[in-house]
């Protein structure tokens, strides 16, 4: 029986884990660095139809159906005006049983986490240490060792664990842009809603039936390395604040005093993909790289590249990372793009982004290639 050793318990490890539980060759445990799993998480995610055709696998249609969502469109706004620009029928993109998804990111994890045996995760667990051979032998942080036959790293976007492994420097960057997070109840919005603005968008969503909506909105903002490094920084209710008040004043939404659970962090993202030549260690999820957040395939390429893994590990190849680095530079390209088109400032930019947007969603094969591309991989 091959042992795999799984560090973190986000979506991108725990849906590698459910791929596990009916495999009689192997056997698999867990190692999360914190004490436990945090699900009060009240923050929405979006799942396109490609992750949602994997989360079938492991029975995802029989999540109770009050705790998703399925919209029928992507609407564009412009933020200041609230003046609606165009529309994308993203339902067109769906299939009987794998439609395009929203829900809170903590339904998610509650569902991958209830096939997984208690006993088959180690919390208060890092890795320390690894030695390298057809075996890995693992020393993690409170000196006990093990060997495994492979391991998934998939402890997220500041991954200690693929530091450790590079033995250099996490391969990210600071994208000039904080994210802001936020929960609203109660509006009148069937779909998803982006409002484009100058060096800002937000995206505001239904995450379930409950008439509960998810914010989500990032800025353009330079920070120093002090104020980086500094945890609290992001907690600051002054900064808070002041990231609110942006909002409010850029747009003409009426959001104040509607914003709950609000939360910030800085948006980092990788310089560049790594391919690693040990081809029984698999970076996966935000591990293996980290997107702007204007695609909103986070979620989707975290399930994508842990099935990939399991699909090489199951086949004996060692394809995965020439596969994986040709997805992750299609959705990386559209990732930077979007993040490019939401933020326009110039009003002559803006004019003429308008009617492109107005012309292109209605150009079923730009669509098909911009968007089923990625969809229905």
């Amino acid at each position: 029986m091959k042992k795999i050793a799984i560090i973190g318990c986000g979506i991108s490890g725990l849906y590698f884990a459910n791929l596990l539980k009916d495999e009689k060759l192997y056997d698999y445990t867990i190692f999360e660095k914190k004490s436990k799993i945090d699900l009060g998480d009240g923050y929405g995610i979006q799942l396109s139809v490609n992750s949602i055709k994997l989360l079938n696998k492991i029975g995802f249609r029989n999540i109770p159906i009050n705790e998703i969502f399925f919209p029928d469109k992507v609407n564009f706004f412009d933020a200041k005006t609230i003046k609606k620009i165009c529309e994308i029928d993203i339902s067109s993109f769906n299939s009987t049983d794998c439609k395009y998804t929203l829900l809170k990111r903590s339904s998610l994890i509650k569902f991958l986490i209830n096939n997984i045996p208690p006993h088959k995760i180690k919390n208060n667990l890092e890795v320390k240490q690894i030695k390298y051979g057809d075996k890995l032998r693992l020393t993690l942080s409170d000196d006990s060792s093990g060997e495994f036959d492979f391991l998934i790293v998939s402890d997220g976007v500041f991954s200690k664990t693929k530091t450790t492994i590079l033995n250099k420097d996490s391969n990210l960057k600071y994208f000039n842009s904080v994210a802001l997070r936020a929960n609203i109840k109660n509006l009148n919005n069937r779909n998803i809603s982006i409002y484009m603005g100058s060096n800002f968008h937000f995206v505001i969503y239904p995450i379930n039936h409950n008439n509960e909506f998810n914010f989500i909105s990032i800025l353009k903002r330079k920070l120093n390395k002090e104020e980086l490094s500094d945890k609290d920084f992001f907690k600051n209710n002054k900064f808070l604040k002041s990231l609110s008040d942006e909002i409010y004043e850029k747009s003409s939404l009426d959001l104040k005093g509607k914003l709950e659970n609000i939360k910030s962090f800085p948006v980092f993202v990788s310089k560049s993909f790594e391919i690693l030549k040990h081809k029984n260690i698999f970076f996966v999820g935000d591990a293996l790289f980290s997107f702007s957040p204007s695609f909103a395939q986070g979620a989707s390429q975290s399930i994508e590249s842990s099935k990939e893994a399991f699909d090489i590990i199951n086949s004996n190849s060692s394809s995965y990372y020439e596969k994986r680095k040709k997805r992750i530079k299609e959705v990386n390209f559209r990732s930077k793009l979007n993040f490019f088109a939401f933020h326009l400032s110039n009003p002559i930019a803006i004019f003429i982004r308008n009617i492109v947007l107005k012309l292109l969603v209605k150009n079923r094969k730009f669509l098909e290639n911009y968007l089923g591309r990625i969809y229905k991989n």
